[in-house]
């Protein structure tokens, strides 16, 4: 039953990202709360069942390239979340770029904030 926790505070987390994204970039285009909470769970459920199979399935390519491909994959997930969820939109091959670099920065940042404050609570 934690993992159902998990899921739900990481689909938030993406959430959060991006709302941050919609915000910073002017060629990304999030509609309604529908496309953003969509959107979100298909970045989530994408990157937490479909990128660690791809990792493995283009593990050479990954080496090869010193993990820019892996890089790549960040933006084919965000791609994907595009791709399904209705009124969402990015233009521009770096936006993708930006975008999925913010998506990371929001994600990284905010572990760290919920394991400080979990760390903090097994304090007690």
């Amino acid at each position: 039953m934690i993992w159902v926790a998990r899921l739900l505070v990481v689909w938030g987390v993406n959430v959060l990202a991006l709302i941050v994204v919609d915000w910073l970039f002017d060629s990304v285009d999030i509609g309604r709360w529908g496309s953003l909470l969509l959107g979100a769970l298909v970045l989530m459920l994408g990157n937490t069942i479909l990128k660690p199979i791809l990792a493995i399935l283009t593990l050479p390519l990954v080496i090869l390239t010193f993990g820019l491909s892996y890089f790549a994959l960040n933006v084919l997930m965000l791609a994907l979340a595009e791709w399904i969820a209705a009124d969402f939109s990015i233009d521009g091959f770096w936006t993708y770029v930006g975008a999925t670099i913010v998506v990371w920065l929001v994600n990284v940042t905010v572990g760290w904030l919920l394991d400080r404050v979990s760390g903090a609570a097994d304090a007690y």
